[in-house]
This record gives C-alpha cells, structure tokens and sequence, in this order.
C-alpha cells in the first residue's frame, strides 16, 4: 500500500494518488476511499485494478490540511493504510488513517 503526494507549484494543491495492493485486496471485487474529503462516501473515489493487480485513484486536495480516510473493500471492510502520516480514534472504537498535505 501506499500514498504518493505531488504538490503543485501554482496552487495550494496536492495530488495524492493512493495504491494498494496484497492481502485482502487481492481477492477484493472494489475498493474505494471514503474519507472527510468526500463525505466518507463509499462511492466517490472508487479505485481501478491495474493490470498488475494493484488498485489506485487519484484525488486534488487542498494543500496545508489533514485528511482522514480509510479503504473500503467490497463496499464492507473499512482497512486503513499502514503509511498513513499518523492515525486518530474515530469515536467509534477504531482509528483513521491520516495524511498530511
């Protein structure tokens, strides 16, 4: 799994690409990312399985921001990302994946 970060020269932006790949989400029919960037949707970021296997999407986000997020496989299991920046209690008995723009 992992997290790249591509900060624009112009704009206070980031373009965060997230990829993951292994364990569970080799036998996963989708995956997506919810997070406080889209309403913690199980749809608006869905990612695409590359040839290899993998799965990743792409998303702007404002650049000087924390963002929680977490993976959603099979529309079901929530996974976090172990690269996250760091990671915070959700208020539900589990944590979020974190990242630092």
């Amino acid at each position: 799994m992992s997290i790249e970060k591509k900060f624009l020269k112009t704009k206070p932006v980031c373009k965060l690409k997230f990829q993951v790949s292994g364990g569970v989400f080799d036998h996963a029919n989708s995956v997506s990312v919810a997070g406080d960037f889209n309403g913690w949707s199980k749809e608006d970021l869905p990612l695409k399985r590359g040839k290899d296997g993998s799965w990743s999407a792409s998303i702007d986000l404002e650049s000087n921001r924390d963002y929680q997020f977490r993976y959603v496989v099979d529309g079901n299991d929530w996974v976090n990302e172990p690269e996250a920046d760091l990671f915070i209690h959700n208020g539900i008995g589990e944590e979020n994946s974190v990242v630092s723009l």
